[in-house]
């Protein structure tokens, strides 16, 4: 009988999180950035499809990097814990914190289990507080470990360069123009210093704007007002439609004001086709990386 090939866990920790990395290191960047009026976020992302910023209750957004099945599950069972906790309890018991912890569970879990392979995602969980200071901003990367951020925060691609070009220019008090120009600069930037120029089609913007009178605080920001924003910030191209508020229909996840929100319309998203005719580089299975 020949002997069993031996592997010590600590190897077999460092191989699935190097594994990991790669895959989520291909993916197209996202940054989460802190202005004066809320949080918004900005992700390299040319397909209109497949979203890697989404709402998940009243003050709460999601974005994610990496493969879009994977962290579209998570994104799914976000929506439904935020519902449920919302309803069973109140509207003001679903928290960025809490949903942070549920998803460290969730990933921890996967990452340790010999089982199956670690998922290939890196998340941000934001909350949009009464006042600047109240915002929260969570990183949680693949192995469930969860880094409270400030101010700004990016994943994905050439992160760790992206955030040290963040953290030498954000600065507390910027309006949404400046705070859009700022990411769209440190994503433009390449491993070797240059410089690409990205257009409005290129990018997928989302904000937490506190000022909303609504109680759903997320809006995705597209075609004129996008496109009036980086010019405003010396910023680029054009797109075609106007804003679009998210809202019912739009296939976006989200909360109805009366407690549990439509999640047939909420899981709309995880219809659409998980790869076929999507932008973006492919992982090791055939789906995409985003």
């Amino acid at each position: 009988m020949s002997t069993p090939f031996y592997v010590s866990p600590q190897q077999a920790m460092a191989d699935r999180a190097e594994y990991a990395r790669k895959g989520i290191a291909r993916g197209r960047s996202v940054v989460v950035l802190q202005y004066t009026d809320g949080v918004v976020f900005v992700a390299e992302n040319p397909s209109r499809a497949l979203h890697k910023v989404s709402e998940i209750y009243d003050r709460i957004a999601f974005a994610a990097v990496g493969k879009y099945n994977e962290f579209e599950n998570l994104r799914i069972g976000g929506v439904r814990y935020a519902d449920l906790r919302g309803y069973t309890y109140d509207r003001e018991d679903v928290t960025a914190r809490g949903l942070a912890n549920v998803y460290a569970q969730t990933l921890g879990t996967i990452f340790s289990s010999a089982a199956e392979k670690p998922y290939e995602v890196e998340l941000i969980v934001a909350e949009v507080g009464a006042a600047p200071e109240d915002d929260q901003i969570y990183r949680l990367p693949h192995d469930g470990s969860i880094v409270d951020e400030h101010g700004s925060v990016a994943v994905g691609g050439n992160a760790d360069q992206i955030s040290s070009y963040l953290d030498q220019r954000h600065r507390d008090g910027m309006t949404l123009a400046e705070a859009l120009k700022l990411a769209v600069e440190s994503l433009s930037r390449d491993n070797n210093g240059g410089e690409r120029r990205l257009t409005a089609e290129q990018l997928e913007v989302a904000t937490l704007d506190r000022t909303r009178p609504q109680q759903r605080k997320f809006k995705r920001i597209l075609g004129r007002q996008l496109s009036r924003l980086l010019d405003e910030s010396g910023g680029a191209d054009t797109g075609e439609a106007a804003d679009a508020d998210e809202g019912a229909g739009a296939g976006e996840s989200g909360s109805t004001a009366g407690g549990s929100g439509d999640k047939g319309a909420k899981d709309k998203e995880s219809k659409k086709d998980n790869g076929k005719g999507a932008s973006g580089e492919e992982g090791s299975d055939g789906e995409p990386l985003l």
